[in-house]
């Protein structure tokens, strides 16, 4: 049995994501739909809706690492391809700490902007995000790879850490 070209490999992953991306847009729109048909219910129920927007989020998220799982696998054995990976996921990792200090200025994270909320649901999906890098370093085979991704999932996790303490307010003194 002759193996897969590389190249037929790469679009197979590449018609995964589409795929995924397709089915994202079709939930999406049915959400947006159901605000749209029933703003009642909306408006009663808002934290149930937001529930299912978080639920809705995750499973994109959860989507989205199938077809990684299959690139991590197909560019394995290629240094500059894993590379290159390591570093996308670096600078992605970055968009954690820049969606933390958006949503932190007033008029972004209490607006009902467009930004805010891709800020928002970034951070919602960080935990998701870990799982992904911490999957994507035990899959690391070289040393560039490996170090990129560390330093990824160290931002990550880090940003992750800076807002827990930000919200635990464990700076204040309480003075009774």
């Amino acid at each position: 049995m002759k193996p897969i070209p590389y190249r037929v490999q790469l679009r197979l992953v590449a018609a995964g994501y589409a795929a995924v991306l397709a089915i994202a847009v079709a939930l999406i729109v049915a959400r947006y739909l159901q605000y749209v048909l029933h703003p009642q219910d909306a408006d009663a129920y808002a934290g149930m809706w937001a529930g299912g927007d978080m639920m809705l989020e995750l499973f994109i998220c959860f989507l989205l690492m199938i077809p990684t799982v299959f690139l991590v696998f197909v560019i394995r054995k290629s240094e500059t391809a894993t590379e290159t990976y390591a570093k996308v996921l670096f600078g992605f990792s970055l968009t954690a700490p820049l969606s933390a200090a958006l949503i932190a200025i007033p008029a972004v994270g209490q607006s009902i902007m467009i930004l805010g909320w891709f800020c928002l649901f970034r951070l919602l999906a960080s935990p998701v995000v870990v799982i992904w890098l911490i999957i994507s370093r035990l899959l690391a085979r070289f040393d560039r790879q490996k170090r990129w991704t560390s330093y990824a999932l160290l931002v990550e996790a880090l940003t992750l850490v800076l807002i827990a303490a930000l919200m635990s307010g464990f700076w204040k003194i309480h003075r009774g």
